[in-house]
């Protein structure tokens, strides 16, 4: 009897260290999770372009394939490559991080840009002008599955920063569970969002009630204004997050502190103007200048990354003879 109880008693204090360790993971999940939050809004709100021009049918098809390239590219490639540059080259991740925020603040940039001065995008035009829909659809999709291994690459790695010291068990499991996740959540909203204005058609004609029917063709006419809101919501979270990594990295590295110091300063000094919502104003006001910092540092980006950076992979890689 007392070696049942003895048992009993081991299984007890393994089933606490399990929960622990579960309750570990998730914690570290979502905050690791909300670090990245920037990168997720600009993933759900870039997707659904490469589902533009296909037939209904076919969106979410395209999107799963999407997914699941999203899912290998986290697990299979960049989980792995994360946990040994955390194990053997732990100094390496801030410059990484900081060389993914300089990306996203170009990314940013150049939306930016081009929303104020319009022009086309020749290689991607090139890139997609085919009479095949079926080598149309795989070129999206690959060109897809690339875009979001730029951007699975910035969410693990500002994951991986955001775990708090551990085993690398722990850090495996919530580096796949937050890759999951997010995977999961973004492509979920994408595949809603795509297929909004085809249940409000759907809505607008089928309905019984006049109500269904207004519901329904107010969804037809709002997704496109509602995609522009997403794509705005992006390109400000990519600036911020991307302003914010370069800074925050500047700072830890004391390669230039200043910029991380005075952004600091000001958000304190705004926050103790308005003492009833501090909180939420020093959040703004860093969200707002981060943003301001990666927008400019985007710009000058731009011609770097066209003129220099652009012709060199270009030659590099054959591409940039035929033009």
């Amino acid at each position: 009897m007392s070696g049942l109880l003895a048992l009993l008693d081991d299984v007890a204090a393994i089933s606490k260290v399990a929960a622990a360790s579960v309750d570990d993971i998730a914690g570290a999940a979502a905050k690791a999770g909300a670090k990245a939050a920037g990168v997720v809004i600009d993933d759900a709100a870039v997707t659904p372009k490469y589902v533009h021009g296909f037939s209904a049918e076919r969106e979410l098809p395209i999107i799963w394939r999407i997914a699941l390239g999203s899912v290998r590219n986290k697990l299979v490639i960049l989980l792995p490559a994360a946990l040994l540059l955390n194990e053997f080259l732990p100094q390496a991740i801030t410059p990484l991080l900081m060389l993914g925020g300089a990306y996203l603040c170009f990314e940013g940039a150049e939306k930016v840009f081009h929303l104020l001065f319009p022009h086309a995008e020749h290689g991607v035009e090139e890139d997609f002008d085919t009479k095949d829909p079926g080598h149309l659809e795989e070129a999206k999709i690959a060109g897809a599955i690339k875009t979001d291994f730029i951007l699975s690459a910035e969410i693990m790695t500002i994951a991986l920063a955001a775990i708090p010291d551990s085993t690398l068990v722990t850090e495996a499991v919530t580096l796949a569970v937050v890759g999951i996740g997010i995977t999961v959540g973004v492509y979920g909203a994408v595949g809603l969002i795509v297929k909004m204005d085809d249940l409000g058609l759907f809505m607008a004609r089928r309905g019984r009630l006049g109500l269904t029917r207004a519901f329904g063709r107010g969804l037809v006419k709002g997704m496109p204004k509602f995609m522009a809101v997403l794509s705005a919501v992006g390109t400000a979270a990519m600036l911020w997050v991307g302003g914010s990594i370069v800074l925050h990295g500047l700072e830890a590295t004391h390669l230039w502190p200043w910029p991380y110091e005075t952004i600091h300063h000001i958000a304190e000094s705004a926050a103790h103007a308005v003492p009833q919502a501090a909180g939420a104003v020093q959040w703004g006001v860093t969200a707002a200048l981060d943003g301001l910092a990666g927008l400019a540092l985007g710009l000058v980006l731009i011609p770097v990354a066209t003129r220099v950076i652009g012709p060199l992979v270009g030659r590099l890689t054959g591409k940039g003879a035929a033009h």
